[in-house]
Formats: C-alpha cells, sequence, structure tokens
C-alpha cells in the first residue's frame, strides 16, 4: 500500500522509518472522543509527542483511557500555542471546519486531518467503506456480519463501534468495516477504500455545508478518492443525486450498481418474481427472494444489496452470503419495535436524524401511526413527507425546542398536532392520542442535541418511558 504525500510531509509503508522519524514530533488531537482518544493511542505508538485538547468537559470514561494510555491532555480549554506549534492536527468529526481555530490551522498551512486519514497510514489491511445519507450503519453492521460469518479477520469501526486508530493500533485486523460520515470524509485526503459504497444522498447536515447540496454530495464523493483499477466502488443506481454526479466524474475502480427498479446484467437488482439477485465478475451468482431478508423495507433490501455485492467481491460463497442476509439482526434505535401496550406497538426510531430516514419509516408502517417528532432542524424540508404522513399518520406529537416548521408543515392534514416539553410527556400523549392497533412511532426527522446527549440517549429515554406505561 502506498500512503502517499500531505502537504508537506511524506509518509512510505515502513513502519519502522515512520516511527523513526515521528520522534520528537508534536501532534495535536482536538477532541476527546472515541477518535480522539484512538488516534492518541496509535500516535503515541508511533513515536508522536500528543496533546489531546478538548474545549469542552471530557467524559469520566475517557479520562480513564488517557490516563491509562499516558497521553497528555487537557480540557475546557485550548493551548493555542502549543497547538499551533504542532505538525499537524487531528480533529474531531464534531467539530466543523467553519470553527475559527480550525480557519487559522489551515491558514498557517498546519495539516487538519481525521482520525481515518491517520490511522489509515499504518494498515496494509482491507478496507471496507461504507458512507451515505440514510442506512451507512445498517450496511456496516451487515457487512461486518456477512465478513464475520465466513470467517474472515474482520472489525467494524469509524462512525459506529470502535474508534479506527484504536483498532490499528491496539488489535489489528485483516478487514475493516468502516462506517463514515461526510465530517469524516472532509479531513480524508491520502487515504484509500479498497471497496467504496456510497449507499445515497439526501438532504442532511446542510447546515455545516451552508446549505449547499452540492458541496455535501461532493463530501459523500470523497470515499471513492484516491481509489485504482483494482478497488471496487458500490452505488445506488436508483439514486438521482448519485447517479447524475456518476455521469460528470472519471472513475477509476471497477463499479458495481444495485436497483429495486431496473434488472442488470452485473451488480445486484431486484427482478420481476421479487428476487433478489447479486453477480459480481460474471461468476458467483446469487438468487434469494426479497422476502428472506431479515430486514424488511425497500431500503433495508438495497442495504442487503450493498452488504451483499461487498461479499460476492471478496469472494465469500453464496451460501453464506444468502445466510447472513436472512439472520442478521437489526441494529439498535433503527425502527426497533420497543413493545406493545394495550394493543399499541411503540416502535424507535430514533436514529432518524433526517427526513430521508424518517420517510423510510413511515413508508413502512402498516398501521394507522401516532407519530413523535422533532430535535434539532438542519434544514429540514418536510415536503417529501406530505403523502405519507396524510396517509398513515392519525397525529403528531412535537419534541423538539422549536416546532413551528413541523406545525406549519402538516397542520392542514393532521388535526392533532401538539408538543411535549419531555420525552416522557410525549410519550403518554401519544398513547391518549393512540387506539388499538395503533402504532407509536419515534421518527425525529431531526438531530436530538437540543435536548439530549445523542439518538441513542432519546432512544433509551422514549424506550424507558414506554416501558413505564
Amino acid at each position: 500500500m502506498d500512503c502517499g504525500d500531505y502537504g508537506s510531509g511524506t509518509f512510505n509503508c515502513n513502519l519502522e522509518t515512520k516511527i523513526v522519524s515521528n520522534t520528537n514530533k508534536h501532534i495535536v488531537i482536538l477532541g476527546a472522543g472515541e477518535s480522539g482518544i484512538g488516534a492518541g493511542i496509535l500516535a503515541q505508538q508511533k513515536g508522536y509527542k500528543v496533546l489531546v485538547s478538548d474545549n469542552g468537559k471530557i467524559k469520566d470514561r475517557y479520562k480513564a483511557m488517557l490516563e491509562q494510555y499516558d497521553l497528555e491532555w487537557e480540557e475546557e480549554e485550548h493551548s493555542v500555542e502549543r497547538i499551533f506549534a504542532a505538525a499537524e492536527v487531528i480533529k474531531s468529526p464534531g467539530i466543523p471546519d467553519s470553527v475559527p481555530l480550525i480557519k487559522e490551522l489551515k491558514a498557517k498551512g498546519i495539516p487538519v486531518i481525521s482520525e481515518i486519514e491517520f490511522a489509515g497510514r499504518y494498515t496494509d489491511a482491507v478496507k471496507i467503506c461504507i458512507t451515505g445519507s440514510n442506512g451507512k450503519t445498517t450496511t456496516t453492521l451487515m457487512t461486518h456480519h456477512i465478513l464475520k460469518k465466513a470467517g474472515l479477520d474482520v472489525a467494524v469501526c469509524g462512525n459506529v463501534g470502535e474508534s479506527f486508530a484504536k483498532l490499528v493500533a491496539l488489535e489489528p485486523h485483516d478487514y475493516y468495516v468502516i462506517e463514515l460520515s461526510s465530517f469524516q470524509l472532509d479531513g480524508m485526503f491520502n487515504f484509500k477504500a479498497e471497496i467504496a459504497v456510497l449507499l445515497n444522498i439526501t438532504p442532511d447536515h446542510l447546515d455545516r455545508y451552508n446549505y449547499d447540496m452540492n458541496a455535501y454530495a461532493e463530501s459523500k464523493f470523497r470515499i471513492i478518492q484516491n481509489q485504482t483499477n483494482e478497488d471496487y466502488f458500490i452505488y445506488n443506481l436508483d439514486d438521482e443525486i448519485t447517479t447524475n454526479k456518476i455521469n460528470n466524474k472519471q472513475i477509476k475502480a471497477k463499479t458495481y450498481s444495485f436497483s429495486l427498479n431496473q434488472e442488470l446484467e452485473e451488480g445486484a437488482w431486484l427482478d420481476k418474481q421479487e428476487q433478489i439477485n447479486i453477480l459480481t465478475n460474471k461468476q458467483q451468482h446469487l438468487i434469494m427472494s426479497i422476502y428472506d431478508l431479515a430486514q424488511k423495507g425497500k431500503h433495508n433490501a438495497q442495504n442487503s444489496m450493498a452488504s451483499g455485492i461487498s461479499g460476492s467481491i471478496l469472494k465469500i460463497r453464496n451460501e453464506v452470503i444468502r445466510e447472513s442476509l436472512s439472520d442478521f439482526q437489526g441494529i439498535e434505535h433503527r425502527l426497533e419495535p420497543v413493545v406493545s401496550v394495550h394493543g399499541i406497538q411503540f416502535i424507535n426510531d430514533s436514529k432518524a436524524t433526517n427526513v430521508n430516514s424518517t420517510w423510510y419509516a413511515l413508508e413502512s408502517m402498516d398501521k394507522p401511526t401516532i407519530w413523535i417528532a422533532g430535535g434539532v432542524d438542519k434544514g429540514n424540508d418536510y415536503t417529501m413527507l406530505y403523502g405519507l404522513v396524510k396517509q398513515k399518520v392519525k397525529g403528531i406529537v412535537c419534541i423538539g425546542e422549536e416546532n413551528s416548521k413541523i406545525h406549519a408543515a402538516f397542520g392542514d392534514v393532521i388535526e392533532d398536532i401538539y408538543d411535549a416539553s419531555t420525552i416522557e410527556e410525549a410519550v403518554g400523549m401519544s398513547y391518549r392520542l393512540a387506539k388499538k392497533g395503533y402504532n407509536v412511532l419515534l421518527s425525529p426527522a431531526c438531530a436530538s442535541f437540543d435536548k439530549f446527549e445523542n439518538y441513542e440517549e432519546r432512544g433509551n429515554l422514549f424506550k424507558r418511558a414506554v416501558r413505564m406505561l
């Protein structure tokens, strides 16, 4: 693997040379979360002098790890002089590029990279990298499930699971299945994915991209940078934004697409008999009924196709891929059935932090539904939900700090729209609105950080409140 150049430094793949050349070289890591701690462990292992700096309060579990690995750290401040003396800065994906400190670092020519970029220099493993506005966690875990069942030495990391850098440092593997957000991709320059998967591109995080959809789409397409004709790119042929972009790009990798609407010569497709076909290299042809997939719904059929293509590229036997797609267990907080109370089914879809994810959730509802929505609006356009809401939703309970856009979007089709100040109040309101045979769906279409630490906390509090009914 050729690690390439970045900025003024050259990185080759002789690990011993790297360790020597990094001696007395100062590196700063901004953000002491999962990725920051992992980057710190790897950087120290490779001979860097490391400072982990967090402008906020560091969680106790991460402080314990900093102490365990004897990493220098600071919280609730940034030592600016030391940061500007760094040879390189590794930034948490949660820190926007628009922050003045980041702008000044770049203006001074100090490289600012992601933990994924940094860790990629120190492994020759095969990297299956998955991005998209929706479905990337499910597809990442599903792909890992296939590889694990096939007996490969594989780990899952990135935007889900453990830090990639930490695994490279402490628990190296032959294969990594890496979920990548656009924020992580923005800090990646010389990193190369052997298999790159782009599931879809729909409006999300537009507040981080100056509400420029093209800029957001270009960020997603960074997943194919540095690929050669020995690598693979898997993409969704049914996604209009993706296909329009591909038509204007020169792609060196071997491409496979997947589609629910078109029968293909290679890749993955749904035929007229509702059989999923997966064919790569004109050799391995897997056929299975869409009804045998463990994860239901059209979006999960697409996720299964993408995962199946990855497994087929790696020459995993059809029987293993078929069995894996049939028995894969869904992820927490994504269309997760909680419990039925007096004939009312409560469903936790807290991971739906954008409108498109919520569209998939509402599309899969087969009963009248009370919809719990709201949070931090990232420039949402609710127009695409209008038809589904009119068809399936009987009441809306809002949990965000600012709910006026939801009221405005659906007030003329839904008579019962209420505001709740807590998740417990939202669950109680929904329970009273629902009737026997209804669903109550938490699918916020918004980020969680106005009231919650993250979508996991929001989902866990929802489940707890439901179980207390």
